[in-house]
């Protein structure tokens, strides 16, 4: 789950949603249902294919084919907000001291880490499921700061 928040920036409820026949291995490409029932392809890093792989067949050992959502609980249940929460703010406490830990972290840092790294607004925006650029934009702040220290660290005036 958390590789695919930190490698796609999807939400949440796109995450829970995400059916074994959304889930395209071979073109590492995710369908996800976004808001007002908005559908679209989001590409994801093909390493996580490997960990895919590996949980897709436990899930198969545990459960069979019966459901058809990729992500269950102990139980067989599609997961559940709460659960999801409890996992990545467990697994985010391992490796950083931010107070926030949540899904939505991780979509803003998988959009901060675009920026950063030149990636195009108006990409950014797409896989991100925006309507507008406006609420993308938000994100072009972490970057400006990141600039701001670049400058002072390496303009002689600054």
């Amino acid at each position: 789950m958390i590789s695919l928040f930190y490698g796609t920036g999807i939400r949440l409820a796109e995450l829970r949603a995400i059916k074994m026949e959304d889930l395209n291995q071979e073109e590492s490409m995710v369908k996800v249902l976004g808001k007002r029932n908005k559908e679209r392809l989001v590409p994801y890093p093909r390493e996580i294919n490997r960990d895919l792989t590996a949980y897709i067949a436990k899930r198969r050992e545990l459960f069979g084919e019966g459901s058809c959502f990729l992500f269950m609980t102990a139980a067989g249940e599609p997961v559940y907000d709460k659960l999801v929460y409890r996992s990545v703010k467990k697994h985010l406490a391992k490796v950083t001291t931010l107070d926030k830990k949540s899904p939505h972290i991780l979509r803003h840092t998988f959009a901060t880490h675009l920026l950063n790294h030149g990636a195009d607004l108006n990409a950014i925006k797409e896989l991100l499921g925006h309507s507008n650029l406006a609420a993308t934009q938000v994100y072009t702040h972490t970057s400006f700061e990141k600039l701001k220290e670049v400058y002072k660290q390496a303009h002689p005036r600054a």
